[in-house]
């Protein structure tokens, strides 16, 4: 099956130089994946990556870019959280139909993991609302978005054991 994801990624020391990290990077096996550098220090690598489970794929990944920057630091795995319209968008409808959704569901809808100007949802969360009420979702981004949170979560377990 074919996974569609991203990787952003924090360059460190002899990384910081872009050009040369895109060079380890494709020698290391990430030449599936589309190299972004919009910010100074980061990347984000888009992956259209073909593997038996959404793990498998996410999860070599990962270890390729491991290998080719072993100082960077993950800054997220997506798809998992979104927004209002990319939420729509997953599950096939529109924005404003998502949003009556919302507020005609209020007691079941899945709550935001962010609420400020713009509300942030795991798309796990909601993928697990839309499903049972008859929506047809992806089964690989069903797949992918639990890989994702779970990746993230990782993440966030290994800073908050650096805090602590």
């Amino acid at each position: 099956m074919e996974y569609l994801f991203t990787v952003k990624v924090q360059l460190a020391g002899l990384e910081s130089d872009t050009d040369a990290a895109i060079e380890r990077l494709g020698a290391a096996g990430c030449t599936d994946a589309l190299v972004g550098s919009g910010r100074a220090g980061r990347l984000a690598l888009a992956f259209s990556r073909s593997a038996e489970t959404a793990e498998q794929a996410v999860r070599s990944a990962l270890a390729e870019i491991a290998e080719a920057l072993p100082d960077g630091e993950l800054i997220a795995l997506s798809p998992d959280l979104v927004g209002l319209a990319e939420a729509a968008a997953c599950v096939g409808i529109s924005r404003q139909a998502l949003r009556k959704l919302m507020l005609q569901h209020s007691a079941t809808f899945p709550l935001p993991v962010h609420d400020g100007s713009s509300a942030l949802w795991h798309l796990t969360e909601l993928f697990s609302w839309f499903e049972p009420r008859g929506y047809r979702l992806d089964p690989a981004a069903v797949e992918l978005a639990a890989v994702a949170w779970q990746v993230n979560l990782e993440r966030d377990h290994r800073r908050l054991a650096m805090a602590i």
